[in-house]
């Protein structure tokens, strides 16, 4: 019976903590925008949005928030359906992303920012996290709102 006992509370220990993924301060300036004033012919050229990708499994159980870093400098933490617009110049970043899903799940990927660079997807997925760079917006991209700086 202890040992029921002990495993059911593990069990919910480990499910309050998949939620349990706190914001970092970002080191960035964000480009404020309205979701209205989002052109993708005005993106490039250094400026950069990029987006949470997660799917619906993901949002169902809150382990959709990644925190980013670009470079080893904090970006922030973006929650599902949430962007931000940031001006990167041309070059070669490190991006960094982690999400909790019972565990951390840590990535890493190299990726080349040069004038026709747009749009970036970064996605949580079972055991790590993606990134594409899409230089397009998000299906349904209206129901996306701009992630505040925390």
């Amino acid at each position: 019976m202890k040992k029921y006992k002990f495993l059911l509370l593990l069990s919910i220990v480990l499910l309050i903590s998949s939620c349990a993924l706190k914001p970092i301060i970002s080191e960035y300036t964000f480009i404020k925008t309205d979701l209205e004033n989002v052109d993708l012919d005005k993106l490039g050229n250094g400026t950069i949005l990029i987006y949470n990708g997660a799917d619906i499994l993901h949002k169902m159980d809150n382990t959709a928030r990644l925190n980013i870093w670009i470079n080893k400098k904090a970006l922030g933490q973006i929650r599902g359906r949430e962007y931000v617009i940031v001006n990167l110049k041309k070059g070669e970043y490190e991006f960094k992303a982690l999400h909790i899903d019972v565990v951390n799940m840590r990535s890493t990927h190299t990726v080349e920012i040069d004038e026709n660079t747009k749009v970036i997807k970064i996605k949580p997925n079972l055991t790590s996290n993606k990134l594409t760079i899409t230089n397009e917006l998000p299906r349904k991209f209206e129901k996306y709102k701009y992630a505040e700086k925390k």
